[in-house]
């Protein structure tokens, strides 16, 4: 099923789009845009249209704007129904109508309705929103300007009411008639220390003279054909701060707008916990769904998605502790366990989920991810091992909403930690699923490596949970603060927290301060972070920390047009319509009422086709000069086929399997020697002592053992020490992967090779010729 990225009719057919241009403005964490869409009718008939586009789920989009003519027609934010009444009344009437609104089904798609587009008509439509944007761990601050809308899988037993099901043809991306332009401002008082892009830029424009301030744009020739990255490192991105805004002149007391609002962000410095936890039951969705065949990006040489997430398996399943349980799901239509129920982590069951991950496939069909989803949901909970669940999808599922539902209706028995693998995964689902489970959400494309991320991921996993999170407020007297976030009770190590407070009551003189305090307790232990900051409101003619607050505040009441309960469907629409930021119940409408020129209905419809990157394995419909589209190929029929019709391949393959040991010769992390070690660690940490590590030394295995510092001394001790030292020595650089299995290898050696383990270390330091530092063994 395609649905696609730009101006489409009702007939799906779209209309001619000649240019699309962004503005951007990134101030210290926050992102202003300003996007325009310039179309022009050069048919000789009136037109109606839709646009339909993905963004990024956390943008708050508060403001629509269509310019007719050179005429601005400024939108107003309504009752998502009455804008729809007020629409179509409208056209009916003969005037120009614009409406914008929220898909029904999911936060990062948006539908725009163009009625009554007359000939020769200009249209430029302009949207602006604000976003905060996520800290990487490297400390870049990451701006993602959605390009690609792939395909997604209606859940079965759903209504089709979204404008996701419209399709639309698709050409090669040589073809594509419409152009993309970005100019972006970045600034910080902290100073900026690089920009870099998985695009193309122009030559970086730095001023200032701590480079506080850069301009860049996007080079010239690009296409829709990935999402726009920008990665922006600044000198600072540690220090905690609350910026104070000034509210809307004339509103209502009780109105969100009207008072003062403080963004707060702090940068919580939680210990590691020494030792993390060991227990726990992990739980492993993965989607092995069609599209999980395509390629992570258009790059040349790109992995496949379905083999990058194979590797990641192997690796999660050899950093796991000892006496955990595990499972693992593949899903797709259809779906299966590994294990009937989840099994306690040992080498015998290690070895048997190896080799099923070696034969999973992406052969599954559509992605149906709400039926596994209830049964690991169902299944009885095992007493002292809390459920951590880890969702890897492309995130291509129409319903996010529904699957948000499911998973927040079981966040108080588990946390949920999700990655959206390739471009155009949904931050909808990716991010909402993590958010209302209490975990953390990653999204891998391009050339990054999903192993570091989920990795990070585990070790979170592995750490005590933060307690007794509270903030309080030492303001003047007169003043206090309101929150509008949710109640934060999870803190994850080296992550940035924001939450948003409106202050009410008399503000002081401009040179008052006041104090906001960070508490919490970590193993019986207690922390706070304080900062102090003025209490001068600043001046912001866009509202932005307003609207910010309203967004965050929308995104834990507002679950859908169809599932938001009623009482938090009044909360949505009041705080929607009072701040100006759209939600699922709302929707933009704008009539021209100077244009009332009656026109013969049906209006005509026009198409350009929507691009296509060539890469996907899918075969997608060719578009011909008269404008109709060629059958879709078997590919993608596979994947919108109705999940009864898909048989369970993956099923039938696995279960007439013999066990076979484990073989990674198909997987290839990038060093075949470090795939290789890790393929013959053991579950309890260890190597043993054979030809294969030898292979991986570049030594003989006589030799190795020739080597052996001490007689009588078990030779896994030596061999676990070698594989030890070899990792630091020759992989350094990927030690954030391989850090979880290194660290049960070191902990096996204490254990097993007591007071002769500094022999050891010492002896295989003189036999690698490492400059590694023994210490590292801590003995």
């Amino acid at each position: 099923m395609v649905h696609p990225c730009g101006l489409l009719t009702r007939r799906e057919e779209p209309v001619p789009l000649k240019s699309i241009s962004v503005t951007l403005s990134i101030c210290e964490f926050v992102a202003g845009v300003s996007a325009t869409l310039n179309y022009e009718n050069e048919e000789k008939v009136p037109l109606e249209a839709f646009f339909v586009f993905p963004m990024d789920e956390d943008s708050a989009v508060y403001s629509f704007e269509a310019m007719v003519d050179g005429k601005k027609i400024m939108a107003e934010l309504q009752d998502k129904m009455k804008a729809h009444t007020n629409y179509e009344n409208a056209i009916s009437q003969g005037h120009q109508a614009f409406l914008l609104e929220e898909d029904r089904c999911s936060r990062d798609v948006f539908c725009c309705n163009v009625g009554n587009l007359h000939p020769g008509c200009k249209v430029a439509l302009t949207l602006k929103y604000v976003q905060e944007l996520p800290l990487e761990a490297d400390g870049a601050l990451r701006y993602v300007l959605p390009a690609i809308l792939n395909p997604r899988y209606c859940l079965s037993g759903w209504s089709e009411d979204s404008c996701l099901n419209m399709k639309t043809p698709v050409v090669p991306l040589e073809d594509l008639p419409y152009t993309l332009s970005v100019v972006a401002t970045i600034s910080s008082q902290h100073g900026i220390e690089r920009i870099q892009s998985n695009c193309p830029l122009s030559p970086i424009e730095y001023h200032g003279d701590d480079k506080t301030s850069a301009q860049v744009s996007l080079a010239d020739g690009h296409k829709f054909d990935r999402d726009v990255e920008l990665l922006v490192y600044y000198s600072e991105v540690h220090t905690p701060s609350v910026a104070v805004e000034m509210g809307k002149p004339k509103t209502d007391s009780d109105c969100l707008m009207g008072d003062p609002s403080a963004m707060v962000s702090f940068y919580p410095n939680i210990p590691e916990a020494q030792p993390p936890i060991t227990c726990g039951e992990f739980v492993f969705l993965m989607d092995c769904s069609g599209s999980m065949q395509g390629p992570m990006s258009k790059q040349d040489k790109s992995q496949l998605r379905i083999e990058a997430a194979k590797e990641t398996l192997i690796l999660l399943l050899k950093s796991l502790p000892i006496g955990c349980y595990f499972n693992i799901y593949g899903f797709g239509s259809s779906y299966e366990a590994f294990f009937p129920n989840s099994v306690k982590y040992n080498q015998h069951t290690m070895e048997e989920a190896l080799r099923r991950v070696n034969l999973m496939q992406a052969d599954l069909g559509g992605t149906e991810i709400l039926r596994p989803l209830k049964t690991i949901y169902g299944a009885s909970s095992i007493p002292g091992h809390p459920l951590q669940l880890f969702v890897f999808t492309d995130g291509e599922v129409i319903d996010s909403f529904s699957v948000i539902k499911e998973v927040r209706s079981n966040s108080l028995r588990h946390r949920c930690f999700s990655f959206g693998i390739g471009e155009g995964a949904s931050t909808s689902l990716i991010k909402g699923i993590a958010r209302v489970a209490g975990g953390t959400s990653e999204f891998i494309t391009g050339k990054e490596r999903m192993q570091s991320k989920v990795l990070r991921a585990l070790k979170r996993s592995l750490q005590p949970v933060v307690e007794d999170v509270s903030l309080s407020w030492d303001l003047p007297q007169g003043l206090s603060a309101k929150m509008l976030s949710p109640e934060q009770t999870v803190i994850f190590r080296g992550q940035r927290l924001i939450v948003y407070a409106q202050l009410t009551g008399m503000m002081p003189p401009a040179e008052a301060t006041g104090e906001v305090c960070l508490k919490y307790t970590l193993q019986g232990k207690s922390f706070e972070n304080k900062v102090t900051f003025s209490l001068q409101p600043k001046l912001d003619a866009n509202l932005t920390i307003h609207r910010l607050a309203a967004k965050s505040f929308l995104q834990t009441k507002d679950m859908g047009f169809r599932e938001t309960p009623a009482n938090d469907k009044k909360d949505v629409l009041k705080v929607s319509l009072e701040c100006g930021v759209i939600s699922s119940h709302t929707a933009f409408i704008a009539i021209n009422k100077d244009l009332n020129k009656p026109v013969q209905r049906p209006l005509v419809r026009r198409a350009i086709p929507r691009p296509i990157l060539m890469s996907t394995p899918v075969v997608m419909s060719s578009y011909n000069r008269s404008g109709k589209t060629q059958a879709l190929g078997q590919k993608l029929k596979k994947k919108c086929r109705p999940p009864e019709e898909i048989s369970p391949e993956m099923e039938t393959a696995r279960s007439s399997s013999n066990r076979t040991n484990l073989e990674t010769r198909n997987t290839v992390f990038g060093n075949e020697h470090l795939v290789q070690l890790i393929s013959l660690q053991k579950a309890n940490g260890s190597w043993d002592l054979n030809e294969g590590l030898a292979v991986v030394l570049g030594m003989s295995l006589e030799d190795v053992l020739a080597a052996l510092p001490l007689k009588n001394v078990d030779s896994s001790s030596w061999a676990t020490v070698l594989a030890v030292l070899w990792l630091h020595t020759y992989n350094k650089d990927l030690q954030y992967e391989w850090e979880l299995l290194e660290r049960k290898a070191v902990a096996w050696i204490r254990f097993h090779a007591g007071s002769i383990m500094h022999v050891l270390v010492k002896a295989a330091v003189a036999f690698l010729k490492s400059s590694v530092d023994p210490t590292m063994f801590a003995f």
